[in-house]
């Protein structure tokens, strides 16, 4: 009997969170979907494992004897899987960097280059990762390192440093009423249709959508996407408008698309970020290292991340923000 590890990953989060609803948003994936998975692992080991029940999800004995081995059995699976793509990594001289959309936009040719100086005849194979995963595969080592925009969900269980911050703006359709303005207050786009990020991306969608800067005005959603393209399609038809990065005026233009400045809402942090078991790597040091000297470094570590001494300090260089 062979049982795939996405359904005891699963089954370790209902057994950690004790309800589907706190489990699904955790996971990133909806409801029904993590309930069929639950259902069948059920299936596949011919055993019931949790008791359902309107106050939650309860783990029946079966379910604490597989509670109890699971989470060790995982890690040491995702330990081997890390060390085996490492490995490859190291063989092939090629560093693999996750990025969501608008992560560090310009400044990351910067950084690729600087860490070809470093490491002369390795390579950067860059993987865009969709919104519904906000750390482009870092979590689940599908990556060695990842650019990526602060909040994101399991922030608190990587390393993370902070690259440069800047202003958030706002898209909008080029026929909207306030598509002319030179700034608009955020508090004047309170009641506007907004283009959100997958509801499974937990607070980086609340983030961009500034959930908590409405004084608990209620968010209006007008379209949901997971892609820029379709992002930028959303807001060019009209369904809604969204704050993004001052830089994604340039480096996501498009015709029937305006990007303005917002009064009254807080700026984006752009970072690096890498597992703590690559601490001593020397090649996600040297990546790091290489993203710090483009950027900005703050001298405390972000909140909700934690700072690795172990990297350094940047040296002076050329800022990257844009």
């Amino acid at each position: 009997m062979d049982v795939d590890t996405r359904l005891l990953r699963y089954f370790v989060v209902v057994a950690e969170e004790g309800t589907l609803t706190r489990a699904a948003e955790r996971l990133f994936v909806s409801q029904p979907a993590l309930t069929k998975q639950i259902k069948q692992l059920e299936a596949l080991l011919g055993v019931r494992l949790f008791t359902r029940s309107r106050a939650g999800m309860t783990l029946t004995e079966p379910g604490r004897a597989l509670a109890a081995r699971v989470p060790e059995l995982l890690a040491g699976w995702d330990q081997l899987l890390r060390e085996a793509r490492s490995a490859a990594g190291r063989e092939a001289r090629v560093l693999r960097v996750g990025s969501v959309a608008s992560a560090a936009n310009e400044a990351t040719q910067d950084i690729i280059a600087a860490f070809a100086r470093r490491r002369p005849g390795w390579r950067v194979d860059m993987r865009q990762a969709s919104w519904s995963n906000p750390t482009a595969g870092l979590a689940e080592g599908d990556v060695d390192v990842a650019l990526l925009r602060l909040p994101f969900p399991g922030q608190e269980k990587l390393r993370v440093e902070t690259l440069f911050t800047e202003d958030r703006w706002v898209a909008l359709p080029s026929s909207h009423r306030f598509a002319a303005r030179e700034v608009i207050s955020f508090r004047e786009l309170w009641d506007e249709p907004f283009v959100a990020a997958p509801p499974e991306s937990g607070r980086w969608r609340d983030y961009w959508l500034a959930a908590d800067e409405r004084d608990g005005h209620p968010v209006r959603v007008g379209a949901v996407t997971d892609q820029p393209d379709d992002w930028l399609s959303a807001i060019a038809n009209g369904y809604g408008v969204a704050l993004a990065p001052a830089s994604s005026a340039r480096f996501y233009a498009r015709p029937g698309v305006v990007y303005r400045p917002v009064s009254g809402v807080s700026p984006s942090r752009a970072a690096v970020a890498w597992r703590p078991d690559d601490d001593a790597n020397p090649v996600v040091r040297d990546f790091v290292r290489s993203c710090l000297d483009m950027g900005t470094y703050q001298n405390s570590p972000p909140r909700g991340g934690a700072s690795s001494p172990a990297m350094g300090r940047p040296t002076q260089g050329g800022g990257c923000q844009p």
